[in-house]
């Protein structure tokens, strides 16, 4: 074993150097180091990316939500309430509010112009609204905000605010359309005046404005106000329960034991239900995964085999001397079985200290910046996991020895006199 060792090393240096590598070893370590690295950055930005996703939806939504089946609003009853905080898994619960409207803002780069967008106001206590708006806040702050008698607090995303130019301490107007004013205006039978009469005007005031980085379908579009001054219209009455639970992964099974609770009368139904779009757009991101894997693998595997071949070809007739002295094939193809298993460990060691040199930099400076409309996120997130590289390691260093077995045994082929004479 001493002999091939120090053969393999031999074979593995400049010619009359003890520490120098030849140009085609230093290629094939760089190789197989890159696509190592390759791998492993993939695998950990993937995983950041999907984690810091879920993490952003998990955060700032309940994990699950109980509504009336028909999607009415319905009265809070107490006794009902006490019965679902009962649950051993509830953490958090909490009744909320949603109503559609149409806000319409000056838009003071316009001249003064009405903007108009159809938008969803969800009203919640006032320590949850404060809560989400502490951990979510833009600019502007609830002391900063006054909230005249008769009118609504409300706040933006930013997006949204952006969209209609709209800012802290603007006077806006929140129009709901009644039943009554949608017929009318479907029969086109009305006036002007009657139909301004039948519409629900509640006056409001932009109390800050919030950012998720999740632009569309919520920077865009959601509205946040305390449910006391949004539930004035509808006093007592409420769009359902939110709540918490301490063991997501028991998420469907609790849905299921709260539903029966309320004898099947609310409907419940999980973050992951009413956010599915999102996260199969997520699982499809990690979908692509296999195919980068055995492309950067392929790669690598064929990048160690060429190399093993350019060996054996300017070690031909040192092979054959070998042979002439009496070393056998099955020590020749140990030869570069074990030359192949060096190059193998040391493009995979470089590799694994690259992938971690220019993850904990980016991770620093984060100087690879993204789409926040496109990619919801503003920096690319690396979760970095230390079984992805023990599996990316031992999966390249298998695939690796595999695609070295057929330059190996060509070497064990030659015979001494042909590789003399070569």
């Amino acid at each position: 074993m001493k002999l091939l060792w120090y053969l393999a090393t031999r074979f593995a240096l400049k010619q009359r150097s003890s520490s120098k590598p030849t140009f085609v070893v230093v290629l094939a370590v760089a190789g197989i180091a890159a696509g190592t690295a390759a791998l492993l950055l993939t695998l950990a930005i993937v995983n950041g990316f999907a984690a810091t996703i879920s993490q952003k939806l998990v955060s700032f939504n309940a994990h699950l939500q109980l509504r009336h089946s028909s999607q009415e609003f319905f009265q809070e009853e107490r006794s009902e309430r006490l019965q679902l905080t009962s649950h051993p898994e509830i953490t958090h619960f909490t009744p909320f509010l949603e109503q559609r409207f149409v806000l319409r803002c000056r838009n003071s780069a316009q001249q003064g112009r009405w903007s108009s967008k159809a938008v969803l106001v969800k009203a919640m206590p006032s320590a949850e609204r404060q809560n989400f708006i502490k951990r979510y806040s833009v600019r502007g702050e609830e002391k900063e905000c006054r909230v005249a008698e008769g009118m609504v607090g409300i706040y933006l995303g930013r997006s949204l605010a952006e969209e209609l130019n709209c800012k802290v301490g603007q006077k806006v107007m929140l129009i709901r359309d009644s039943n009554q004013a949608s017929q009318r205006l479907l029969a086109d039978a009305t006036s002007l005046p009657e139909l301004l009469a039948s519409l629900a005007i509640e006056p409001a005031v932009v109390c800050g404005i919030y950012s998720t980085g999740l632009q569309e379908g919520f920077d865009d579009y959601l509205l946040l106000a305390d449910l006391s001054a949004l539930e004035q219209s509808r006093k007592g009455f409420i769009s359902g329960y939110e709540a918490n639970v301490r063991h997501i992964e028991r998420l469907p099974t609790t849905v299921q034991e709260l539903t029966a609770l309320t004898n099947n009368r609310l409907y419940g139904y999980t973050l992951f239900q009413r956010y599915a779009n999102l996260f199969e757009w997520i699982k499809l991101q990690q979908n692509i995964m296999p195919l980068l894997i055995v492309t950067i693998t392929v790669v690598a595997v064929f990048n160690i085999m060429a190399t093993l071949l350019v060996l054996i070809i300017e070690k031909t007739g040192e092979i054959g001397m070998l042979s002439a002295l009496g070393l056998a094939p099955q020590r020749i193809q140990g030869l570069f079985m074990l030359q192949a298993l060096l190059l193998s460990i040391t493009g995979i060691t470089l590799g694994n200290l690259l992938a971690l040199g220019l993850a904990l930099f980016e991770q620093h400076y984060h100087l690879i910046r993204l789409p926040e409309k496109s990619y919801f996120i503003t920096e690319v997130q690396l979760l970095l996991n230390p079984m992805d590289n023990v599996v990316v390691s031992l999966s390249v260093l298998a695939l690796c020895l595999l695609f070295a077995w057929l330059p190996s045994t060509i070497a064990a082929s030659l015979k001494p006199a042909r590789a003399l004479d070569a």
